[in-house]
């Protein structure tokens, strides 16, 4: 097994565990922010998943597989769009001690992952990149709900979390936009006949 792929599954698993934590502590206080970043941890394990099954693939598999990263990165901005409007009609503010521990334990994993993925990030197209840029949004995604924990105490309103919640959906749409590009663009170089 290639250190890339074991590297994808250790990310895969990390993903995975805290997806758990953070789905439970963002189901207890109600914070839209929070249950997006758990939702993103769900897609973070399924992508590296993926990733480990299809590194052993043909580049041309790989591609395809590319573009289908960029949907899977799609689906958790659609469903933070979803959960935010759902908070609009009630925007109670979360709990700031549960919120920013559990932003602040996310902020480890991604790092960690993060840290993990980096020396991999361009050596594989469209499906390293992916990895790659979804470790990164997450960690910057943890650093905005730790500041809405700290808001929330001095300006008790839900409307931050809300904010932040859809800029973390909108954050992950520009990362499948970039991970469909990568794709696209390896898919028409398979494509292309050799001279």
């Amino acid at each position: 097994m290639s250190a890339f792929r074991k590297t994808v599954l250790l990310v895969a698993v990390l993903n995975l565990a805290y997806f758990g934590v953070e789905f439970a502590v963002a189901s207890s206080i109600g914070s839209v922010s929070l249950f997006a970043d758990s939702v993103d941890f769900l897609e973070d394990a399924s992508i590296n998943l993926l990733i480990f099954f299809a590194a052993a693939w043909s580049l041309r598999r790989q591609a395809r597989v590319g573009g289908a990263l960029a949907f899977v990165i799609l689906v958790p901005a659609l469903v933070t769009i979803w959960i935010a409007i759902q908070k609009i009609l009630d925007p109670v503010p979360p709990q700031p001690l549960p919120l920013s521990l559990a932003a602040s334990g996310a902020l480890v994993i991604n790092l960690a992952c993060a840290v993990l993925l980096v020396r991999h990030r361009n050596t594989r197209g469209s499906m390293a990149r992916a990895a790659w840029l979804s470790a990164r949004n997450d960690a910057l995604a943890n650093v905005a709900i730790i500041l809405v924990a700290v808001v929330t105490i001095w300006i008790p309103t839900g409307w931050i979390d809300i904010a932040v919640g859809v800029a973390i959906g909108l954050l992950n749409a520009d990362a499948a936009r970039a991970v469909w590009r990568a794709a696209r663009d390896e898919h028409l170089a398979q494509a292309e006949p050799v001279p």
